[in-house]
């Protein structure tokens, strides 16, 4: 099996790309290295094609079994509106179509922030609010998706991440994971900061349980869009016990307004 990662030196790309590799497939990988780190593929012994996704010669890659899509400006800060959309909405699209014309099954990233602020359990039948542009961006992606497998009949599914944390994931640094932040902090003797009381919390998923996600979805002949989370909602107080618990500390929580 030809599979390609796009997004393959990132943090959830990174693991995916190595584990696909690890059983058995030929696997490629193309990341632009804007977002990606090249230590989180030092082991990879693939083919790597440093360019951006619309920069690519798509129809020189052919024939290719799979597409995971991970490539993504993933930071919800960003307020320039004009690069998240053409990264994420016309990226996709430029893989999606590559997709859809040449039949080849897709299994891309969403987002959970497609949801917003909006009551848990968040179902993916439920009402969608993006708040911010990086979430808009998955939201269109999605409707991309629905149509194109409603339409084409070529399998696509999309994956709503939720908080997923894990090994690769520290080049991000202060867009990491609240458990990575919160763990390097413990790590240096420092107070772990949490805003307001703690009690805030969010649904927090192991990295490789997300790569599981998506290799059960590259299997899989039904398409649609699928949450990718425990189902299970755990507090920042909670996490920073877990945390002293697992590096032998004692360090209470720092809290601020």
């Amino acid at each position: 099996m030809k599979a390609i990662v796009t997004g393959g030196a990132g943090f959830i790309g990174s693991n995916l790309a190595l584990t696909l590799e690890k059983q058995g497939a030929r696997v490629m990988i193309i990341d632009d290295f804007s977002g990606g780190n090249f230590e989180n593929i030092k082991s990879f012994r693939g083919e790597i094609i440093a360019q951006d996704v619309h920069c690519v010669n798509w129809d020189s890659l052919k024939p290719v079994d799979l597409i995971f899509h991970q490539a993504a400006l993933t930071d919800t800060t960003v307020t320039d509106q004009k690069r998240m959309m053409f990264n994420n909405v016309e990226g996709f699209r430029k893989v999606l179509n590559f997709a859809v014309q040449n039949r080849i099954k897709l299994v891309y990233a969403s987002s959970a922030g497609v949801y917003g602020n909006e009551p848990a359990p968040q179902k993916e039948r439920g009402r969608l609010n993006p708040l911010n542009v990086y979430a808009y961006s998955k939201f269109l992606g999605d409707q991309m998706a629905e149509k194109a497998f409603q339409e084409s009949k070529v399998p696509v599914v999309g994956l709503r991440y939720f908080n997923v944390f894990g090994l690769g994931e520290k080049h991000k640094t202060k867009y990491a994971s609240m458990i990575y932040q919160l763990a390097e902090q413990i790590r240096l003797g420092k107070r772990p900061r949490i805003f307001h009381d703690g009690e805030q919390t969010r649904d927090h998923i192991y990295v490789k349980d997300a790569v599981d996600a998506n290799l059960k979805a590259g299997e899989s002949k039904q398409s649609g869009i699928f949450n990718v989370a425990t189902g299970k909602a755990t507090s920042f107080n909670r996490l920073i016990e877990i945390l002293n618990e697992v590096l032998g500390t004692d360090l209470a929580p720092d809290y601020f307004d």
